[in-house]
């Protein structure tokens, strides 16, 4: 029986346009932080040593606090720590640029990396309650959001700086524009599910077919069976991750240095990865529920390693950006899928969602620091086309692994609602 505190308020179409709403502030906040790197540069005069050590500070913030932070989650529930940390993100981006000195400004970073970490912790864990309970595949989608949110983010910079408009004013006025989505939206999200609570029945015979019982209290070696279970994700969406930062970071050089592109096309397959990725991940959902997470990726993968042997083998600007467009279309669901996997075997064991996605994320994350710095390393000692091939050593373990890893997790997610 369900308390009647943990009884949704609201339907399913409202929270889930209101976590995709909140997922895109978090894409269009970090965009905004984003453009104002070099804003940041200029205004302390640094080098780039003492740069990146403010950019890492963003990072090191959200992995030494996102565990303790996910524990809070969920004891607060997805619903209140989204409004609570989206309030916390949205203070820290508005006064970035207002702090006074380097070293603050290190400290303040690592505060807006935590306040992020925990928004989108608990955004997805919202994301995860969502899914279970009405067993129609939302991850990928959301999370197309987020892309679309850093598109908007990166062109309203952008334009405001073409402007010369004052870059306090823009992130105070995108915060607080955020600030007041995060609010509203918050409303119309619901309370995560309790342990043993039934999904929402399509039909009288679901109904009562629908009778769970609690999972049994985790004792320690359920939670660390559980633990390395979740791990597991995390090393898979950790290669993804490093992929991914490489492609963030250097299709740009490779399009300049060995493509040998000019004008518009040095941007073209920066620009066509990101393209690929939010593609995927508007599409990602329907194709999840028809096949489950482990045959996406795997078939997915396989589309990644083309397009990035695309792009290296035949060094035209199209072809190119061809097959950067191909390879983001490839990356675009590792994540989701782990988010997915990691929030149901947290509800079949009777832990919070929060926490098992933070475990997974922690781990995750730090493939986007460590990816383009081994992609920086390998170019500098051989070069830049064999560092990239060097990256899909990590594509190949996910397309092998992730049908036995996500074995009996994703069944739900092959029955998607209205079926």
């Amino acid at each position: 029986m369900i308390s009647e505190i943990a009884k949704p308020r609201t339907g399913f179409w409202p929270a889930r346009a209101a976590t995709m709403a909140l997922l895109f502030c978090s894409g269009f906040l970090y965009a905004t932080w984003g453009v104002h790197v070099p804003t940041v540069k200029a205004m302390f005069d640094l080098n780039d040593a003492s740069l990146s050590v403010a950019m890492f500070a963003v990072a090191g913030g959200a992995i030494v606090t996102m565990s303790r932070m996910a524990r809070w989650v969920g004891r607060a529930g997805s619903q209140r720590a989204s409004l609570h940390s989206g309030i916390a993100l949205a203070l820290t981006s508005a006064f970035i640029l207002s702090v006074p000195d380097y070293w603050g400004l290190v400290g303040w970073l690592a505060l807006y990396g935590a306040a992020n970490a925990t928004y989108d912790v608990a955004v997805n864990a919202q994301a995860a309650t969502l899914e279970a309970r009405y067993r129609q595949p939302i991850m990928a989608s959301l999370h197309g959001c987020f892309s679309l949110g850093g598109m908007a983010g990166a062109l309203v910079g952008g334009a405001w700086l073409a402007h010369h408009g004052s870059p306090q004013w823009h992130v105070g006025l995108a915060a607080l524009g955020c600030a007041v989505v995060i609010v509203v939206g918050a409303r119309f999200m619901q309370p995560d599910m309790l342990p043993g609570e039934a999904p929402v029945a399509r039909n009288a015979d679901e109904a009562s077919a629908n009778i769970h019982t609690p999972p049994p209290a985790l004792n320690d070696a359920m939670r660390r069976k559980l633990n390395r279970k979740l791990m597991g994700f995390g090393m898979l969406a950790f290669l993804g991750l490093v992929v991914e930062g490489a492609m963030y970071d250097w299709t740009a050089v490779y399009m300049r240095e060995i493509v040998s592109a000019q004008g518009a096309w040095i941007g073209a397959g920066y620009a066509a990865f990101s393209v690929g990725m939010a593609a995927g991940r508007f599409s990602g959902d329907p194709v999840r529920a028809r096949m489950g997470g482990a045959r996406l990726l795997r078939l997915s993968s396989l589309l990644c390693v083309g397009g990035v042997l695309l792009a290296l083998l035949w060094r035209e600007p199209l072809a190119a950006v061809l097959g950067f467009a191909l390879a983001g279309l490839g990356l675009s669901n590792v994540m989701p899928v782990m988010f997915a996997a990691s929030g149901e075997v947290a509800r079949r064991a009777g832990m919070a969602s929060a926490e098992a996605i933070a475990v997974m994320a922690r781990l995750a994350y730090l493939g986007l620091l460590i990816g383009p710095v081994l992609i920086g390393a390998i170019a500098h000692g051989i070069d830049l086309p064999v560092a990239l091939g060097a990256g899909l050593l990590c594509i190949v373990p996910i397309a092998v692994l992730a049908p036995k890893m996500l074995a009996g997790v994703d069944g739900r997610a092959a029955k998607p609602a209205g079926d």
